[in-house]
């Protein structure tokens, strides 16, 4: 068995704790980044679905202007007659 004196002991036990504190920091950033991106994703699926409403929308307006214009030429043509 490999025999270490107390200043390497307290070097091994530093270099453990060093490198465990350094995978929960990595670890850390990267569910913080994580969450980053996800909020990212939902922020400009909101935007997006939003846009798409107002695009419809406004297109139900513009077909019912169209239809009552298709209308109003029609009434004026049959009264012509």
């Amino acid at each position: 068995m490999l025999s270490l004196n107390n200043t390497e002991e307290i070097l091994a036990i530093l270099i453990a704790v060093a490198i465990v504190l350094g995978f929960v920091f990595s670890t850390y950033k990267e569910i913080q980044s994580t969450i980053a991106e996800e909020k990212a994703k939902y922020r400009e699926k909101t935007e997006t679905e939003t846009k798409v409403k107002t695009l419809i929308k406004y297109l139900d307006a513009k077909s019912k202007l169209i239809d009552a214009v298709n209308d109003a030429n029609k009434k004026k043509e049959n009264s012509e007659e």
